[in-house]
């Protein structure tokens, strides 16, 4: 059953629980268990063009409810183990769900090997942890190309300057994502030092199609649109698709300049290949003075009890036309401030401004231009 809670209730929540990342419930086995969760509120205002985004039978022109409600036990120990069992309770679909053994450290190389479902080895804004998010909607590139969570298994390497990760993945527990293949992600941080650093990435992924049928589309930036801007249609002759990411990220004190670009490459049965592009340039400043940390290969938001701001500038494009394929292409820019009234509070506020343009069934091309107000109130600890 889907649960609403309004955002107020939400923010007196807050007030209840422990301004802390988790709340420890003891050693069990030697493993010492905590609970996590993140709850999240959205609203969307939709200047509507042509299409709309919000669709809704009584022609209201907003969009509200929740995005997220993610519960997780975790367990850390003995002897380098760990497990993670998560769970959302509103899309009623299952988070992590593995168990790892870390060795190594302490001077020397970390190795991880981990079982189970986790987010695949690519993009860099696909794996950085959701509840520090820089914007309320991924880029439409890291939504379209970047793979999530899938059932597998993975080996990763952790040097402290650089790492490597490969994996072999299926189907997620929900058995509702495409086709089995691989991962492979290396990063290399050449500058590292307090509230200084030059991160630099490279991903491949290559998977097997769900019944060689493959279908790449977008929404404008929000979440809970109705409609999406730029849309493939069923392609239904693609037997593999091969994605390369590339990815760069800048912190200098309190400024962090990130990006990404992607390469998708469908093998086509019978027909010349496919290929569609997209990526994302951000820059995100912090007025108070505060920086990010720096661990494994992605950055870590530091935040106080309280009081921490962000104000962050992104400008981000997809391209789905490639030959007779006329899936669209798609440019928004977003303006974004995000305060953290508590450490386990996140207060976000966003203006995303679309162009769009698409080939309709009579072969005519359609611009369609709207701009949609973005609020979200987070609580997580």
């Amino acid at each position: 059953m889907k649960l609403l809670l309004p955002p107020i209730a939400l923010l007196a929540a807050a007030c209840l629980f422990p301004a802390r990342a988790e709340v420890p419930l003891g050693t069990v086995a030697g493993s010492e268990v905590s609970f996590e969760s993140m709850f999240q509120v959205d609203g969307y205002w939709f200047d509507n063009d042509v299409l709309d985004l919000d669709a809704r039978a009584d022609g209201r022109d907003r969009a509200t409810g929740i995005r997220r409600f993610e519960l997780a036990l975790k367990g850390k120990g003995p002897g380098g183990f760990g497990w993670v069992l998560g769970y959302d309770v509103h899309s009623e679909t299952y988070l992590d769900n593995n168990v790892s053994w870390t060795f190594g450290g302490d001077g020397a190389p970390a190795h991880t090997l981990l079982f189970g479902q986790y987010k695949q080895p690519n993009s860099l804004e696909e794996l950085s942890s959701a509840r520090n998010s820089d914007f309320i909607a991924k880029a439409a590139a890291t939504s379209t190309f970047a793979v999530g969570r899938r059932l597998g298994a993975s080996w990763g390497y952790d040097a402290g300057s650089h790492g490597a990760s490969l994996g072999w993945f299926g189907r997620n527990l929900d058995d509702d994502a495409g086709g089995a293949g691989y991962g492979a992600r290396a990063w290399w941080a050449p500058l590292q030092e307090d509230g200084r650093v030059l991160h630099l990435g490279l991903s491949h992924v290559d998977r097997d199609t769900d019944a060689d049928a493959l279908r790449l589309r977008a929404r404008p930036n929000a979440d809970m649109a109705a409609a999406r801007m730029v849309d493939t249609g069923v392609l239904a002759d693609v037997d593999r698709l091969a994605t390369t990411g590339v990815e760069a990220m800048w912190i200098q004190g309190p400024l962090k300049l990130q990006g990404e670009y992607f390469l998708a490459s469908a093998d086509r049965i019978g027909h010349s290949g496919f290929d569609a592009t997209g990526g994302y340039a951000s820059a995100l400043w912090t007025p108070g003075g505060g920086t990010w940390g720096y661990r494994g290969g992605l950055p870590r938001t530091n935040v106080a009890d309280a009081g921490l701001w962000q104000l962050g500038l992104r400008y981000d494009q997809l391209d789905l036309d490639d030959g007779p394929v006329r899936g669209g292409r798609m440019e928004a820019w977003t303006v974004g401030v995000n305060w953290y009234w508590r450490s386990n509070t996140k207060l976000m506020l966003n203006y995303v401004d679309v162009a769009s343009s698409r080939t309709d069934a009579s072969g005519a091309r359609i611009h369609d231009d709207p701009s949609i107000l973005e609020a979200r109130v987070q609580l997580h600890w």
